[in-house]
């Protein structure tokens, strides 16, 4: 039985272990964090051990989320990974994304780049010249689950969240001193697609509390309330992420949906990714990708999920 070394115990694992044991791939935990991790040997003190040991495992899921002790623990594994470091720092990277997907022809949101320091009056004007309008969403480069992601309403709000910012990126510690300033999408219904091996195999629609689906929606879910209108009904909250409250619920997506999101994970070379989308009535656009995506139920992937993915670990592993 080929043996998958995955770094998260969190619903992901769960979920894969009995499906994938099913299809001849035994799911083990590599803990990569919380420990310590001894780096050399010596006659009388040998390298920390494994667990599970190197000899036993022959391919990784991805790679670990904090790159430092991954690569310390990818160095004493020597495994191929389903979606590589690279693969994670590509995905990360939402400036390096949005940048990749505008050069290929693929919508995203207009957008500004930010790498401070910046004078205050320097990025007024960049947001000036980008023909962006108010309301304007800010979010740092790096982070996920909408960590640091702020809404600036006029040019005072995001004065305010500039001087956060600068103050955040004032300690040397910081290693991402870059963040993204882009257009607001108002009503938009936020959707994640699962891309397997070049091929889209399910996706969900988050919805915000509150927010009610339209039954008439063909194109696979009703509004998740944003800003105004359906916005009523979810509070006035208007960020999608399920870490923060919103329901993933599964939804069959239209052709369109799915060949946007199959050429956004062609375009970045990444076999395994999540491709977030924003739909408004006039315009689909790719906001986000996640090379590491939370694997949902079974019931909301097509049938072939968990087949197509046991041939993405196999292939890799025979890399």
């Amino acid at each position: 039985m080929l043996r998958l070394a995955m770094t998260t115990r969190s619903e992901t694992f769960e979920r894969v272990r009995d499906p994938l044991a099913e299809r001849g791939i035994e799911v083990v935990h590599l803990r990569a964090k919380g420990r310590t991790i001894r780096l050399t040997g010596s006659p009388d003190a040998p390298a920390d051990p494994v667990d599970p040991a190197p000899e036993t495992v022959d391919v990784g899921f991805v790679y670990p989320t904090r790159l430092m002790e991954g690569a310390a623990l990818d160095a004493r594994l020597g495994v191929p990974w389903v979606n590589d470091r690279d693969a994670v720092l590509t995905s990360r990277n939402k400036g390096g994304v949005t940048s990749a997907l505008d050069a290929a022809g693929i919508p995203v949101p207009r957008s500004v780049m930010v790498s401070n320091p910046v004078n205050e009056a320097t990025i007024h004007e960049a947001v000036a010249d980008a023909g962006l309008s108010y309301p304007l969403v800010i979010k740092p480069n790096s982070t996920t689950r909408g960590v640091g992601v702020a809404k600036a309403v006029d040019p005072d709000d995001l004065s305010g969240t500039i001087d956060y910012l600068d103050l955040v990126h004032d300690f040397r510690a910081t290693g991402d001193k870059s963040y993204l300033i882009q257009e607001f999408l108002p009503d938009a219904r936020d959707h994640r697609l699962m891309v397997v091996d070049g091929d889209c195999l399910g996706a969900v629609e988050r919805r915000l509390p509150g927010a009610e689906a339209d039954d008439d929606d063909t194109e696979g879910g009703g509004h998740a309330g944003t800003e105004g209108g359906s916005g009523e009904h979810a509070g006035g909250r208007w960020k999608h992420n399920v870490h923060r409250g919103a329901s993933a619920v599964p939804v069959d997506p239209p052709d369109r949906h799915r060949e946007l999101a199959e050429r956004t994970a062609a375009t970045l070379g990444i076999d395994y990714l999540g491709v977030d989308l924003l739909e408004t009535d006039d315009r689909l656009v790719v906001t986000e990708t996640n090379a590491r995506p939370t694997i949902d139920a079974a019931e909301k992937y097509e049938a072939t999920f968990y087949d197509r993915l046991a041939a993405l670990i196999r292939r890799t592993a025979e890399e």
